[in-house]
């Protein structure tokens, strides 16, 4: 076992960036997902209360694939106190054929930013209005600055409006992020957020509903993607209820730990309702949004098929070198 790679977060953010290129592969990760060949078992979730902490485990095999990602995932949010980030971890990344370890990436999590990013922007580019140009992000984290780096991407986002509990860090990230092609600013007020928006991305670990129902408009896109461990949510539950398209990453997931979740729990979602996956609707054997005022939701957990695509897309930019 000599020959594996082991390669650090440095190295890695030398190589992999937030880009179209990633946006596709996690894209290809849905569609695959959808085609029903992947092997993915549920999110082994551990929550730790007592140090407010996390630990998430999750992989998949993707046929056709060189190799599947076995990811560790810590989220400990007291960290930022220490003078350490909330998040960190690893991924190793294991042959398809034999099995055999090829690579630990020690990304401390950034691998992880980077295809959660990308799915947000996946989610908006079949999901959003194509003319969406405005949006509001609620949180003020790095997910809040990687979610409006992916939206951009894919629709013409020229405003955005920034919520967060803590106003001076909506206040700051704001300011870092205005500029000529695209105007940022923060405010208090999170139904005003909500009201200039065409989409909406909540991105916060909060444990109470952080949107509200009554904010939705006709034509806006939501995709919430903080609810990844069970007692998170952001959403109202009324949400699923008012919204004309609910969709999911992984439907299973989405009932254990996503917004669905809580949905089903106050009865505003229908339990025999069949919930469609964003990799139907990449794949068109769903029809996605169908009309300009259609109201939409996306509920991203995390899953282990957009680990191997990000582990094994970060693999092949090193093998080159070799």
């Amino acid at each position: 076992m000599t020959d594996i790679l082991v390669l650090t977060e440095q190295q890695l953010r030398q190589r992999i960036d937030l880009d179209a290129a990633v946006i596709d592969i996690v894209e290809d990760a849905f569609r695959g997902l959808a085609g029903g060949h992947v092997v993915m078992p549920p999110v082994l979730s551990m929550h730790l209360p007592d140090v407010n902490g996390e630990v998430d485990i999750k992989t998949a095999y993707v046929p056709g694939l060189a190799g599947f990602a076995v990811k560790i995932s810590p989220g400990f949010f007291d960290n930022p106190a220490r003078g350490l980030p909330s998040t960190s971890g690893m991924m190793a990344v294991l042959d398809a054929q034999t099995g055999r370890v090829r690579a630990v990436l020690l990304d401390n999590g950034y691998l992880t930013d980077i295809r959660t990013a990308a799915a947000g922007g996946v989610a908006a580019r079949h999901l959003a209005r194509a003319d969406a140009s405005r949006a509001a992000i609620f949180g003020a984290g790095l997910q809040a600055r990687l979610q409006l780096q992916a939206l951009r991407l894919v629709r013409p986002i020229t405003d955005a409006v920034i919520w967060a509990r803590d106003l001076s860090r909506a206040q700051a990230l704001a300011a870092e992020l205005d500029g000529p092609d695209l105007r940022v600013r923060a405010t208090a007020d999170p139904a005003e957020a909500a009201g200039l928006a065409d989409i909406v991305v909540t991105t916060t670990p909060a444990t109470q509903p952080i949107f509200r129902a009554e904010w939705l408009r006709p034509g806006m896109h939501v995709t919430a993607m903080g609810s990844d461990q069970p007692g998170k949510t952001e959403l109202d539950p009324l949400c699923l209820k008012r919204a004309d398209l609910y969709v999911a990453d992984r439907a299973s997931q989405t009932r254990l730990m996503g917004e669905l979740r809580p949905a089903l729990a106050a009865q505003t979602f229908d339990a025999d309702a069949p919930v469609p996956e964003l990799g139907q609707i990449i794949a068109k054997t769903h029809p996605g949004r169908t009309s300009r005022d259609q109201i939409t939701i996306c509920d991203l957990t995390g899953t282990g098929a957009q680990d191997t695509a990000i582990a094994t897309h970060a693999l092949a930019a090193f093998s080159k070198d070799t």
